[in-house]
């Protein structure tokens, strides 16, 4: 009897835990971008991004001073400090939060999501690294699905801002693919967790001293309990416990999974926005979205179709271990 209840294995396995956790990180950034189209309409969207990353780097500082992790950026990691604290958390998200004040969560979502298609352009067009027939394939059938939701047939040019947030959101994509990029090449010396707050404190430091010199001090921001709910869930929860899920998990799954799970975010997203927020399913918003997820699908097939020896390289080239899930494929060692 004790030898049985000894041996007695787990309700869930290892895997079915990480597909788990991966889900409900999944969902939680899709959520965050109803949530956040809500937040602009109760606060200004800088003032919301610095309150976004302080209380979300406020959380990581506080995991790693529990589990006596907190350490100073080391020399050779301030440049991915600067990088990821700099294009991927702030100018991706104040531009995502100005463009939401003109334009529909789940479009913001789906053209935010274009980041692969831009990295495998950037990774051609500065590095040299020429793209195979399936990576042309998949770029070609995602920026189709990019031209024809900006396309005079899939929004209105004439609606006041719209043009400009469309743009302001594709320009934050590309930022975002030059952060993954970079990662790629980056020689980690310390972890992306251990540094992540960091780079919180550096875009909460450079967004606060925009929004103060663009929208005014923070004292003119009515606060409400709606207000404060959904900064609580965009911060600690969609932010932080999110960046911990994708490094404690997203190193389990393959860089094909890993990818699958980051394209339904946007599906999310958009669904969330219909059910919550009560937007439109467009059929041209529709057919982009298909073309969109197409190429990014395309995209990772292609990059899981890579032979082993190269894969391998690549990965010794960027730092020696798997990918993470916060930015896609992002590479950095064991925590």
């Amino acid at each position: 009897m004790l030898g049985s209840s000894t041996n007695k294995k787990p309700v869930f396995s290892p895997a079915a835990r990480t597909g788990a956790a991966l889900g409900v990180m999944a969902l939680l950034w899709g959520l965050s971008w109803p949530a956040m189209k809500t937040c602009v309409t109760l606060a200004p969207p800088l003032w919301l991004a610095v309150l976004r990353f302080a209380l979300g780097g406020a959380t990581l500082f506080i995991v790693l001073l529990l589990r006596g992790r907190i350490t100073l950026p080391r020399r050779s990691d301030l440049p991915i400090v600067f990088s990821v604290g700099g294009l991927q958390m702030m100018a991706f998200t104040a531009l995502g939060l100005v463009a939401m004040q003109h334009t529909d969560a789940g479009r913001a979502a789906l053209l935010a999501y274009t980041t692969p298609l831009w990295g495998t352009l950037l990774a051609w067009l500065f590095m040299g690294q020429r793209p195979g027939l399936r990576r042309v394939m998949a770029l070609c059938v995602g920026l189709g699905g990019i031209v024809l939701i900006c396309s005079p047939i899939g929004m209105d040019w004439t609606r006041p801002g719209a043009l400009q947030a469309n743009l302001m959101l594709l320009v934050a994509a590309m930022c975002w693919s030059v952060v993954i990029v970079h990662v790629r090449h980056h020689k980690w010396t310390s972890s992306p967790l251990a540094l992540a707050p960091w780079q919180m404190l550096l875009a909460t430091i450079v967004l606060g001293a925009l929004a103060w010199a663009k929208e005014g001090p923070p004292s003119h921001i009515v606060w409400s309990g709606e207000l404060a709910g959904l900064l609580l869930f965009i911060g600690p929860l969609a932010t932080s416990v999110c960046f911990v899920i994708s490094c404690e998990f997203g190193r389990r799954v393959s860089t094909f999974s890993m990818s699958s799970i980051t394209l339904a975010v946007p599906v999310i997203g958009l669904l969330a926005s219909m059910v919550f927020l009560h937007e439109a399913m467009t059929p041209v918003l529709g057919i982009g979205l298909v073309f969109i997820i197409a190429g990014g699908v395309l995209s990772a097939w292609a990059a899981r179709a890579v032979p082993g020896p190269a894969r391998e390289g690549a990965r010794a080239r960027a730092g020696g271990e798997r990918p993470l899930g916060l930015t896609p494929n992002m590479l950095g060692p064991e925590l």
